[in-house]
């Protein structure tokens, strides 16, 4: 695993060993980025399971401002920070060790809208991808905000998670990722 563009392209990335966290492939971090790659142009990420903050850390390799990531592993957070150190984002990562239902608590006592909401829970925890609803509901999202689930391909996700639209599902192997933008932000 490792960044696959920007400007830390290369560098390689460490993972929790064993099958507490499932880190996007490189393929499929690869393909989503190239979809979302050309709305990437500063602006905040949101990471909820980082597991290896991989999507966060690409992010910001490609252009992000700032990144949040959530995770309740301790020894998953200090491989996040062994791998913001070695990518040199040590300033631009904040990581919380926290369960995922806390990120919204934790936005918006900082003030903080996400561009871009990475939402990847394990597989069989499909009710996480509920959180979308409390992003919106809290106003935690800029007006063109993308959403993007990395999920099982066999979970079909809404249409539309309020004015949010998926505008883009693509699969990869047994993985799928939807993506959606705010409707009125085109």
């Amino acid at each position: 695993m490792r960044i696959v563009s920007g400007t830390r392209r290369g560098i390689p990335l460490k993972a929790l060993p064993g099958d507490t966290t499932r880190p996007t492939t490189d393929k499929v971090k690869e393909s989503l980025f190239n979809i979302i790659g050309p709305y990437l142009d500063g602006g905040t990420s949101v990471e909820l399971f980082g597991g290896s903050g991989s999507l966060s850390l690409e992010a910001l390799s490609r252009g992000a401002d700032i990144a949040y990531v959530f995770e309740r592993n301790a020894k998953a957070c200090a491989i996040i920070q062994e791998n913001a150190v070695k990518c040199r984002f040590v300033d631009e990562l904040n990581i919380f060790r926290s369960d995922a239902r806390i990120a919204t608590k934790k936005m918006k006592s900082l003030n903080v809208q996400a561009d871009y909401l990475f939402i990847d829970p394990p597989y069989a925890q499909t009710d996480f991808y509920g959180l979308i609803y409390d992003f919106i509901e809290l106003e935690l999202l800029t007006s063109d905000a993308m959403i993007i689930c990395e999920h099982d391909k066999k979970l079909e996700l809404p249409e539309a998670y309020g004015e949010y639209a998926r505008v883009k599902h693509v699969v990869y192997g047994s993985s799928a990722i939807s993506i959606y933008r705010n409707e009125g932000s085109k």
